[in-house]
């Protein structure tokens, strides 16, 4: 029987959040600072989109308030990125990725605010359900990864940000230019902050504009085409039939996949422990639970991702 577009729906989003599990890896394995490693993929993303005569065309229709607008929000799509791999630099794959599910309570705080939206109960105690699973996830990591961890969640409140600011200004641009357009912006602000980098967080600072090696060009190209363009062609459909805090929401299977993906490719399991295992399943159980409690409304007009482990979702 062919899926209807609710479960069509859940189906492409996951396997958005399975592509975007690499990206932990990937930035483990790229060799480059947290800086450098961004603004390159900013950079590489961009270039791909600037091929794309829909891209200008949408430009040149754009108001100039709509530029100023999604040019905001990439600059908060640079910082959830260069936090991300930052926390993912400080601690490792697996915590970093698993910091993200912060952004679920925070998205559901947020986003009637930012976005507009009807305030919804149900959404908060489920964003809180997950804290526990944070909780516990976090607490059995050594020492020196707190600091991982406390950029790990700054870079979730950009997720939040990001993503339910998407929701408000989404309905008035075409996709791809959007992301053009954001990602663009994010990469000229990383550009504006790379001389002040190295006294702001020296742990995040590189140079910029010397050429990564063929290793992490290599790892940076899966990055940029594989783990962000092509999730965004299928998040760009799944987003039509759900929510940005139903979406956020699976995203919580990220730290999942990343970490069985740690363990499988970066021999991370001497850094896990049972309490870490339980407080992956509170998380499972919380994305799992969401689907039952209700069936997210069809959303009427195209919506758009910034990109992120999102990872930008926006309703």
């Amino acid at each position: 029987m062919p899926m209807t577009p609710a479960a069509k729906a859940q189906f492409q989003i996951h396997a958005c959040v399975l592509l975007w599990g690499f990206t932990a890896i990937l930035g483990k394995l790229i060799t480059l600072p947290a800086l450098p490693l961004v603004w390159w993929r900013m950079l590489i993303v961009v270039a791909a989109l600037a091929l794309l005569p829909r891209v200008w065309r949408g430009l040149r229709k754009m108001p100039a308030r709509l530029i100023l607008a999604y040019a905001g929000i990439g600059a908060l799509v640079a910082l959830h990125w260069l936090t991300f791999y930052g926390s993912i630099k400080l601690s490792n794959a697996s915590v970093g990725a698993t910091c993200i599910a912060l952004a679920t309570p925070m998205t559901a705080l947020l986003e009637p605010w930012l976005a507009r939206r009807t305030f919804s109960l149900r959404d908060v105690l489920l964003g809180i359900a997950v804290l526990p699973g944070v909780v516990l996830v976090v607490g059995g990591v050594p020492d020196g990864m707190r600091l991982g961890i406390a950029v790990g969640a700054m870079s979730a409140l950009f997720v939040a940000l990001f993503s339910s600011l998407n929701k408000r200004f989404v309905e008035h641009g075409d996709p791809l230019t959007v992301t053009a357009l954001e990602l663009g912006a994010g990469a000229l602000l990383l550009t504006l902050l790379a001389p002040l980098m190295p006294r702001l967080f020296p742990a995040f600072a590189g140079s910029l504009f010397a050429l990564p090696s063929l290793h992490d060009a290599g790892y940076l190209l899966a990055l940029s085409l594989v783990c962000t363009l092509l999730p965004f062609a299928l998040s760009l459909a799944a987003l039509r039939h759900m929510s940005a805090f139903a979406a956020q929401l699976a995203v919580n299977l990220e730290p999942v996949y990343a970490i069985v993906l740690a363990i499988l490719l970066l021999n991370e399991q001497r850094e896990l422990t049972p309490q870490f295992y339980l407080g992956v399943a509170i998380i499972l159980a919380a994305v799992l639970v969401y689907p039952l409690l209700g069936r997210p409304k069809r959303i009427g007009h195209p919506e758009v991702l910034g990109t992120s482990e999102a990872k930008g979702i926006t309703d």
